[in-house]
């Protein structure tokens, strides 16, 4: 695998120098805050693979802009990615993860996928992808996104080993594995949610349960969340598998939800 940083995703918005009317070249200019933004993902290790979710909200400022924008996102057979933050940005990046991976096809030793190996597993998709984070960090003009990598690790002789992997990694090139992850503002709500009910041992639907309920109340809880949704899983057996956008049910009958705040006898609302 050849690793490039010098194209590490260009940033769209990052502004071209254009010339004054005195002919003098204007300075460049950087993103200095994300604009078009997806708020959580959630990743989980279970009994025999790696599973992700995330909602389908794109905000624009405020504005629940976009309800399709998908952010969970195959880079190989074997390797999911998802990411939290500004839209473009993880655009970027895919663009350069599917560019790498189309190279390591074209340069492989055979033409058939069977009698290849050379698709990056996910450790080593997180530990590049780790690489070109510092670099636009240390360039003041970071991608603007915490990415989580699922996928599996790779044995010596190039094939998939049986241990699930789940990593991260954030705009300034910080990154660590474990066995359960959150981004944006599931950090707050939803991390301590799966800290309680998680089991290393748990199964597929108990995992996709689990996220479900965590996506659920953060629809509830987060001002930039969707209840649209997706699921998308990795296995040794199927590989990669992401799932259509659906709907999930809500419930809105709570007291919480519907008592009067602070006895001024208004709808309920703050």
């Amino acid at each position: 695998m050849s690793l490039s940083l010098q194209s590490g995703g260009t940033s769209s918005r990052a502004l071209p120098h254009p010339t004054t009317s005195s002919g003098l070249t204007a300075p460049a200019e950087a993103t200095t805050r994300p604009i078009t933004t997806g708020t959580s993902v959630l990743g989980v290790k279970y009994n025999g693979g790696v599973m992700l979710a995330a909602d389908t909200l794109c905000s624009y400022g405020s504005l629940a802009k976009y309800k399709n924008a998908r952010r969970l996102l195959p880079v190989n057979s074997r390797t999911l990615v998802g990411a939290s933050g500004e839209y473009s940005d993880l655009q970027s990046i895919s663009d350069l993860l599917r560019r790498n991976a189309l190279e390591d096809r074209c340069t492989a030793d055979s033409l058939y996928e069977e009698e290849t190996q050379s698709e990056e597993c996910a450790k080593e998709v997180w530990s590049y992808l780790r690489a070109v984070m510092y670099n636009r960090r240390n360039k003041m003009n970071p991608l603007w996104n915490d990415v989580v990598v699922a996928g599996f690790k790779q044995n010596a002789d190039g094939t998939t080993s049986d241990e699930p992997f789940l990593g991260v990694v954030d705009k300034i090139g910080t990154a660590y594995e474990d066995d359960i992850l959150a981004t944006g503002f599931g950090g707050y709500i939803a991390l301590p949610l799966l800290r309680e009910k998680y089991s290393p041992n748990m199964e597929e639907g108990e995992a996709r349960a689990l996220l479900e309920d965590c996506l659920r109340i953060l629809f509830y809880r987060d001002c930039r969340a969707l209840n649209r949704v997706q699921i998308a899983k990795v296995t040794k057996e199927s590989g990669v598998l992401v799932s259509e956008p659906y709907e999930l049910d809500t419930h809105w009958e709570f007291k919480g939800f519907i008592t009067n705040k602070g006895e001024m006898g208004t709808d309920g609302g703050w």
